[in-house]
């Protein structure tokens, strides 16, 4: 009979970086709405928004370089255990 407190083993590992590209994902996501918002008033002959609305925009990038240094720290671990192994 299996436990059902157990965690899927692979579920419950994380990995180094496996949080940095966690939150590259959220700040990448709610970059892209602010996008989608921002540009709505554009299509509908509206005012557009304030300077400070598009700057929000901006955390699209800083969300892909989240994700990106998630990415690359995983690899260097990684790395550093392979080497290590041999």
């Amino acid at each position: 009979m299996r436990d059902k407190t157990q965690l899927n083993s692979r579920a419950a590992v994380s990995g180094p970086g496996d949080g940095l590209v966690k939150a590259g994902g959220i700040v990448f996501v709610v970059g892209a709405i602010a996008t989608l918002v921002t540009m709505a008033p554009l299509f509908l002959g509206t005012d557009p928004f304030p300077s400070v609305a598009y700057a929000v925009c901006m955390l699209m990038g800083v969300g892909f370089l989240l994700a990106a240094a998630g990415v690359l720290r995983g690899i260097a671990v990684q790395r550093r255990q392979a080497r290590s192994a041999t």
